[in-house]
């Protein structure tokens, strides 16, 4: 059975066009935003609205950085090392706060 409604057609040629270049600082920073928004810090970008926090899938994408920072030990930039370490200490604080 055919469905009534039409699918947009994407180019997945201008859908890259529009992503920012994956490298590891914005691979992290996304993975610590996705922290905040599993504690509930961040709104849903289509609602507006904040999660329910989930403070255990927050506690696995923290520890998630945790082991890629182990696991990469040596092997970063400075900048990039400092990055990591800056966000893994904002992230424990916030989710230290959220018990609250």
């Amino acid at each position: 059975m055919k469905s009534d409604v039409e699918k947009p057609v994407t180019d997945p040629a201008s859908v890259s066009a529009e992503l920012p270049a994956i490298d590891f600082s914005t691979f992290v920073l996304s993975l610590s935003t996705t922290a905040l928004y599993q504690m509930g810090r961040v709104a849903d970008p289509e609602t507006g609205v904040a999660i329910e926090p989930n403070r255990v899938i927050a506690q696995q994408t923290i520890d998630t950085l945790e082991m890629m920072r182990d696991k990469t030990r040596g092997n970063l930039e400075p900048e990039e090392a400092k990055l990591m370490d800056s966000l893994l200490y904002e992230l424990r604080l916030q989710f230290l706060e959220s018990v609250d």
